[in-house]
């Protein structure tokens, strides 16, 4: 199947980056590539390359980056190609596209379909507080997330896990089945599954809101915040008038009496405050305008902090 299926991979993020490098390593035959434009990063606006672009120039493989693909997908029409396969692209692929490839277009999606349709699957998998999630190969459709499902992956979410933890836990699965699974779907070997509209649930897009911790809410709650945003976009809350992140963290069992939103004690072990239902343990943050730091070297320019409170926005 390999070298002579005809493949067009649609994706922008690091994620869809290493799946895309792991089939050109095994001798997928790549045809061309399309990811989204690239962006202006830090104070210099200086243009970054879309990790997805960055391996496909590392192999020589076309790239085309359209603003609005449901306006521009000629480039996807002249590689005819027998299947077109997405991971994390970024964008609605229009009908004129789905109908091009010989086969299907596929998609890698990051959930147990029908839960968690959309753009933040895996966030929303530890918001949730599950305890698995996977990769659905599923075929694209106009309607958002919503064809037939060929194949799952399942991977465990432990209670420590990061957004970043469970992304290499699914890039194991992928490395470990999307080859002999594009092999079956080729020889016909497929069969698909209507997905149960009944269980569908869905994973909107994440708003800055959604990343302000809120105190009072429980301390599994905020828990599951801090790790569904890390790497990216990163739970904050705000001290003295200024946000602070928060990069990880821990429940506590201990009891001390506070307000919610309060610093109850601080100690070379971290920061803790008072939720809803107990302590919550900050561990690693990041001030302003400053770098990551552990607790106790925040500690040591703020050694007055006990008391104080972090504060919510009202619209939580």
């Amino acid at each position: 199947m390999r070298n002579n299926i005809r493949i067009v991979y649609m994706g922008t993020s690091d994620f869809s980056s290493k799946i895309l490098e792991f089939l050109l390593e095994n001798g997928v035959n790549i045809v061309g590539v399309v990811s989204q434009p690239d962006k202006q990063v830090g104070r210099k606006n200086k243009l970054e390359n879309t990790p997805v672009k960055e391996v496909a120039m590392k192999y020589n493989i076309d790239v085309f980056q359209p603003i609005k693909i449901r306006e521009d997908y000629k480039f996807i029409e002249e590689k005819n190609p027998d299947i077109v396969l997405t991971c994390a692209y970024g964008q609605i692929v229009p009908q004129g596209v789905l109908d091009i490839p010989k086969y299907k277009c596929i998609n890698i999606h990051g959930s147990l379909l029908p839960k968690y349709r959309g753009a933040a699957p895996i966030q929303y998998a530890i918001l949730n507080d599950e305890k698995e999630t996977g990769i659905t190969y599923m075929e694209m459709i106009k309607q958002m997330d919503a064809g037939m499902m060929y194949q799952k992956a399942y991977v465990d979410i432990s209670n420590e896990d990061t957004a970043s933890d469970v992304f290499d836990k699914l890039l194991v699965r992928v490395k470990e089945t999307i080859i002999p699974f594009l092999d079956d779907f080729v020889e016909g070997k497929v069969v698909g599954t209507k997905q149960n509209e009944e269980e569908v649930t869905f994973s909107k897009m994440i708003k800055r809101e959604d990343e302000l911790i809120d105190w009072s809410d429980t301390k599994r709650n905020i828990h599951n915040k801090v790790r569904a945003f890390n790497p990216s976009p990163i739970a904050y809350t705000t001290l003295d008038g200024l946000n602070i992140k928060i990069i990880s963290g821990e429940e506590v069992e201990e009891a001390i009496d506070g307000e919610i939103g309060e610093i109850v004690k601080a100690s070379k072990d971290g920061i803790f405050v008072r939720c809803y239902d107990g302590l919550y343990k900050v561990k690693t943050l990041q001030p302003a305008g400053k770098k990551v730091m552990e607790a106790r070297d925040y500690l040591n320019g703020n050694k007055d902090i006990v008391g104080k409170k972090f504060y919510v926005r009202e619209v939580l």
